[in-house]
This record gives C-alpha cells, sequence and structure tokens, in this order.
C-alpha cells in the first residue's frame, strides 16, 4: 500500500526553533500553496475555529519513536507509547491543532494557537464543527495535564 499525500499550504509564524510550550500566544499565517484554489477557501470565514493537520518536517527520521517512552524524556513522567502522547517525534510525524481563525485574507489564513513552527506544510484544513466534538467527560491522566500547564501560556 503506498500513500502520496503533498502539502497544501506553509505556516508563517515568529516560532523558528522547536520548543515545547508557550504556544497560546502565537499568531501564524496559513498560505496556500500555489496550485491550490484560492476558492477552496470559500465560506471558511463563517467558522471560529479551524482543525490544523500539518507534518513535522524539522524531525529527523533517527529521532522517530515506534515503542514506549517517557514524555518529554522526563524520568518524572510515566513510559507510555507513542500513541499515548502527542509528541512530534511520531511515526508519520503529523500533528493536529485546533486553532482559533482570526482573518482570512484571499489565499492566507491568520490563527491563534498553531503549535507549528514556521516553515511546517499544513496537510490539510477541517472546519471544528461541535458535533465533532468529543460527547461527555474526557478523561485523561495526571502527567498529560502537567505536561501541558505551560503549553498554551
Amino acid at each position: 500500500m503506498n500513500y502520496s499525500i503533498r502539502p497544501i499550504a506553509i505556516v508563517n509564524n515568529d516560532r523558528k526553533e522547536i520548543k515545547d510550550d508557550h504556544w497560546g500566544s502565537i499568531v501564524s499565517t496559513i498560505e496556500l500553496s500555489e496550485d491550490i484554489n484560492e476558492a477552496s477557501l470559500k465560506g471558511i470565514n463563517e467558522f471560529s475555529h479551524l482543525e490544523i493537520i500539518f507534518y513535522f518536517n524539522k524531525v529527523s527520521d533517527d529521532k522517530i519513536n515506534y515503542d514506549a517512552r517517557h514524555p518529554r524524556n522526563n524520568k518524572d513522567y510515566p513510559e507510555i507509547g507513542i500513541f499515548a502522547q502527542r509528541g512530534k517525534n511520531r511515526p508519520n510525524k503529523l500533528g493536529v491543532t485546533i486553532v482559533e481563525l482570526l482573518e482570512v485574507k484571499h489565499r492566507k489564513l491568520i490563527v491563534k494557537g498553531l503549535d507549528a513552527i514556521d516553515g511546517s506544510p499544513i496537510i490539510d484544513i477541517k472546519p471544528v464543527m461541535r458535533e465533532f466534538l468529543p460527547k461527555g467527560d474526557i478523561i485523561q491522566p495526571n502527567w498529560s495535564k502537567s505536561i501541558m500547564d505551560n503549553y498554551w501560556a
């Protein structure tokens, strides 16, 4: 089985280096690739939030994790599988974030809270609809809450 995915847009922002925390105030511009028609964004301004799927292109292949590890390599956190965490060193290097849509400018989306560094390729953009959000309470372990203390600060 073979798949081919090409970026539809690129991220522009002030975050040039991979860092784990303080993403909440980051404003990014997502600019469509030249071969993507501007009409693909028609009506997107009617949504307050978007789900962005992006590629961790700065993660080298030798850093990919296929098993269990301590999140952020911190021994105070339990050793857990890569699919039980949201770390960047994933087998397919995909990130997913819900962002606030601030403005639409022709071929560009101005968003807040995208935790992707400058130059990251965007794989897909989807509007956030209440009906696709989780039903009921979200349950997560305490260590994951600790990791997130400063993530959006």
